[in-house]
């Protein structure tokens, strides 16, 4: 067993099994398309990275998150992708690292995005949104279809109002199509 892997395997053991090793492979290159959204967004003051689970819980929380920064707070909010930040050092983190606040929409208590970029951003300490604490459903609903996609919405909206009033600033959003899809023809 090499140093590293006794040293993770003695912390292990010492802090009770609180923590699990993953060892995820860096990248190859880096996308340049992200690498320039990153650059371009680095002056808004508000990361918002989010639960990024498929079921309604997360999913609520996915659409408040894009509702909130690409149609309530665009000016002030950038939408991480968790993904990026989580799996290499590069734009995405640098995102998290550097906002004056950062956010977490929550689907759930598990909060797996706050825990998730705790691991790699030692003394993260986001503002943590539980959306499925803010708002009335059938809690024994797990999976997103189960749920008309028009109610995943509403709660959506909602949740993102909230958040855009608790950052100091509402603009109205467009109130969601009763197809749910955002689609212009």
């Amino acid at each position: 067993m090499s140093c590293e892997k006794n040293a993770a395997a003695e912390c292990a053991s010492a802090c009770g099994n609180q923590y699990e090793t993953v060892n995820i492979r860096k990248p190859a290159g880096v996308c340049q398309l992200c690498e320039d959204f990153s650059q371009r967004q680095s002056a808004k003051p508000v990361a918002v990275m989010c639960c990024e689970g498929s079921c309604l819980r997360g999913e609520i929380a996915r659409q408040a998150s894009n509702i909130l920064c690409h149609s309530l707070l665009p000016e002030r909010t950038v939408r991480v992708c968790l993904g990026g930040a989580f799996t290499k050092n590069t734009g995405q983190r640098a995102l998290v690292r550097n906002a004056p606040l950062v956010v977490a929409m929550e689907g759930c208590f598990l909060k797996c995005a706050t825990r998730m970029m705790q691991g790699v951003l030692e003394g993260l300490e986001p503002d943590v949104i539980i959306a499925d604490s803010l708002i009335d459903f059938d809690r024994n609903l797990f999976s997103a279809d189960e749920m008309p996609e028009v109610e995943i919405m509403g709660h959506a909206l909602s949740i993102a109002e909230r958040m855009a009033a608790k950052l100091g600033g509402l603009r109205p959003a467009a109130a969601p199509a009763e197809s749910g899809c955002a689609c212009t023809g």
